[in-house]
C-alpha cells in the first residue's frame, strides 16, 4: 500500500485522492487500472482489415499477431490507437479512421501509414506528462477511455453474385402478340461503392464489426424490383420482344442504371454496375396465350394447314380402326362423319391447295422476271451483267430515234415517223443526224 502511495506521490496526483476506508480501496482500484491500461496503451500496433469475402461491404480493422507476445500488448485498451501505430490499407479498399463516431481521416491508396493521434500519445517518445494527462482523464471516467478509436475498411471492388427474383408476376405488353403478358424473372446483379464516405454513414449499421451486402439487402432489392418493373415496361415500350429479354443484358444494365444511379449514388454512394437476368418464366395464361398465338401463325400457311386437315382425317380413320366395336362400325361411323363434315375438309382442303398453287404461281412468276437471257452468248442470268460474257442486262426501253433540225439544231424525236414540220420551229424539217 506504502509503494502505490508513494508511486502517485511520484506522479503528483493530488492527496485529496486519498480518502477513508472502502472508498480509497476503490478508488485506489481505479487509478492502479488506469495507470496500468494507460501506459500499456503506448505499446506500438499494426492494424490490419479483418476477413473480407467476395460481397463483404465493410469490415473493421483488426491488431496483427494478436495472441503473439513478441507482437502484441494484451494490457492496450480496446479502440485505442497509439501514436506511431501502424494501419495497412490493401488495393481495393478505402481506410476510415473514425474517433468517438467521428471521421478524423480516410485514405484510398494502398501502403502503410503511421497514427499521429494527440488524445493517446506514445511514452516511448519522451512524451510522459502527455501520457499521464490521458491517465488523468481516463481516471475521471472511471478507468475508460474516454476516446473511441476505430479503423474500418470499405470494399470497393465489385460486389457481384447479388440474387434477385421476382414474388409476383411483373405484366408485360409484346408488340409481337399484342398481348398483356405477365412474367417472372431472377438472375444476379452487381454494385460498386463510388463514395465510401457517404455509404458509411448512410448504408452501414451501427456497432457493427463487419458487414456483408445480404445483412443489408432487403431494403434495396425491394428497391430494385422496383426499379426492374419500371425498366420491363420501358423495355416494351421501346418494342422489345419479351423472349428477347434474358439476352439483353447490357441494355438491362443501362436502364436499371438510369432508374437508380441517381438515387442511389446520391443517398448511398453506390450504382448499378451489370445485371443478368438468367431465366424468364410465364404464367399459366401467359404460356396458354403464347402457344394460341403461335399455332395460330403456323396455321396462317395453307400447306402448314392442309397437313393439318389431312392429319385430322388420318387421326380419325385410325382411331376408327381401333373401335372395340369392330372395325367396320367404326368405319360406317367415319363414313356417317364424312357426310356431315366431309363438306368442311373438301373446301378446307381446296381452299389451302389453291393459295398454295397460287403461292406457287407467284414464286414462279417472280422468278421468271428477275431472269434474262443474254443477247451475246445465250446464258440465263438474274443479276445485272451476264455471267458468262459480262454483257449488260438489256432495258426494256426502246432506244428512241432523235435528229436535229437543220434551220434550229433542236432534237426532234422521230418515233412516231419524220414530221413534215419542225415542232420547234415551225419550218420545213429537214434531219440532221446527232
Amino acid at each position: 500500500m506504502q509503494a502505490i502511495s508513494n508511486f502517485l506521490s511520484e506522479l503528483n496526483i493530488p492527496a485529496m485522492l486519498l480518502i477513508l476506508g472502502g472508498i480509497q480501496m476503490g478508488i485506489i482500484k481505479a487509478a492502479t487500472s488506469t495507470i496500468g491500461g494507460g501506459l500499456a496503451d503506448q505499446w506500438l500496433e499494426v492494424i490490419e482489415p479483418d476477413n473480407m469475402g467476395d460481397t463483404t461491404v465493410m469490415t473493421k480493422g483488426v491488431f496483427v499477431r494478436k495472441n503473439d507476445k513478441r507482437g502484441s500488448n494484451r494490457k492496450g485498451t480496446q479502440d485505442v490507437l497509439t501514436d506511431g501505430s501502424v494501419i495497412h490499407v490493401y488495393p481495393n479498399m478505402m481506410m476510415i479512421l473514425v474517433d468517438g463516431g467521428k471521421i478524423i481521416d480516410y485514405t484510398a491508396e494502398e501502403g502503410y501509414y503511421t497514427v499521429k493521434n494527440d488524445s493517446a500519445p506514445s511514452a516511448f517518445n519522451g512524451s510522459l506528462k502527455d501520457a499521464i494527462s490521458e491517465t488523468f482523464d481516463r481516471f475521471k471516467f472511471g478507468g475508460v477511455t474516454p476516446q473511441k478509436q476505430q479503423v474500418f475498411y470499405i470494399n470497393l471492388q465489385e460486389i457481384k453474385g447479388i440474387k434477385f427474383g421476382t414474388s409476383s408476376p411483373i405484366n408485360y405488353f409484346d408488340n409481337f402478340y399484342n398481348a398483356e403478358l405477365f412474367l417472372r424473372a431472377h438472375g444476379n446483379y452487381s454494385i460498386k461503392i463510388t463514395d465510401p464516405l457517404l455509404f458509411f454513414s448512410n448504408a452501414i449499421p451501427r456497432n457493427k464489426s463487419q458487414v456483408d451486402i445480404n445483412d443489408i439487402n432487403e431494403q434495396y432489392l425491394a428497391e430494385f424490383l422496383s426499379a426492374l418493373q419500371s425498366v420491363i415496361n420501358k423495355m416494351s415500350a421501346d418494342g422489345e420482344r419479351i423472349s428477347y429479354v434474358p439476352s439483353k443484358s447490357l441494355e438491362l444494365s443501362k436502364y436499371m442504371g438510369q432508374a437508380l444511379d441517381d438515387e442511389w449514388r446520391e443517398l448511398r454512394g453506390m450504382e448499378i454496375v451489370s445485371v443478368a437476368v438468367a431465366s424468364i418464366s410465364y404464367t399459366d395464361d401467359s404460356t396458354k396465350l403464347i402457344n394460341m398465338r403461335n399455332q395460330g401463325a403456323m396455321l396462317s400457311d395453307a400447306s402448314i394447314r392442309e397437313g393439318y386437315v389431312q392429319g385430322s382425317m388420318a387421326r380419325g380413320m385410325e382411331a376408327a380402326g381401333n373401335n372395340e366395336g369392330g372395325a367396320m362400325n367404326g368405319f360406317m361411323g367415319v363414313g356417317m362423319g364424312m357426310n356431315t363434315s366431309g363438306n368442311y375438309f373438301a373446301q378446307a382442303s381446296q381452299t389451302n391447295q389453291q393459295q398454295m398453287q397460287e403461292k406457287q404461281n407467284q414464286q414462279n412468276a417472280q422468278g421468271a422476271t428477275d431472269t434474262w437471257t443474254c443477247p451475246q452468248c445465250g446464258t440465263e442470268n438474274s443479276g445485272k451483267f451476264c455471267s458468262n460474257c459480262g454483257t449488260p442486262k438489256p432495258t426494256n426501253e426502246k432506244p428512241k430515234l432523235e435528229m436535229k433540225c437543220s434551220e434550229c439544231s433542236e432534237i426532234v424525236d422521230l418515233s412516231n415517223g419524220i414530221p413534215k414540220f419542225c415542232p420547234h420551229c415551225g419550218k420545213p424539217f429537214q434531219g440532221i443526224p446527232l
